[in-house]
């Protein structure tokens, strides 16, 4: 494995992820945000934050197997969340605590929040995009 989470002293540990992760790897994957469509490009999820959250960690699923990579080779997440208020974390959590248990991982690498007045298609309440570092 080419990526080493670590939560180091001095810093607060967050159970949702870690705050550092190193890596040794020499190759760079970078999976385009994804959002909650599936193969067809239908939007999944409607209104629901969680479904569309759960929707698109296994959309970086896929993205990263098409690249022999894994969520364990996840360096950095970046979340867009449309119209962000910290009452929408238990939606975020629940949509990644589902993908996880579907995806048989435990997603917690390095990520950042950022809310977002609006995505490209305007049913999509979510985009996430990750780097991942492979041998």
């Amino acid at each position: 494995m080419a990526i080493t989470l670590v939560n180091p002293g001095g810093l607060p540990e967050i159970d949702a992820y870690r705050q550092v992760s190193i890596a040794t790897g020499s190759k760079l994957v970078f999976v385009a945000g994804q959002v909650a469509w599936d193969a067809e490009g239908v939007t999944v999820g409607g209104a629901d934050l969680a479904a569309q959250v759960e929707r698109c960690y296994l959309n970086i699923g896929t993205a990263l197997a098409g690249a022999g990579a894994t969520f364990d080779d996840v360096a950095k997440l970046t979340v867009h969340v449309v119209d962000w208020t910290p009452d929408k974390m238990p939606l975020l959590l629940e949509g990644i605590t589902r993908a996880a248990t579907k995806l048989g991982v435990t997603p917690v690498p390095p990520a950042t929040l950022l809310g977002v007045a609006a995505l490209d298609v305007p049913e999509h309440l979510v985009e996430i995009e990750a780097t991942a570092v492979i041998d």
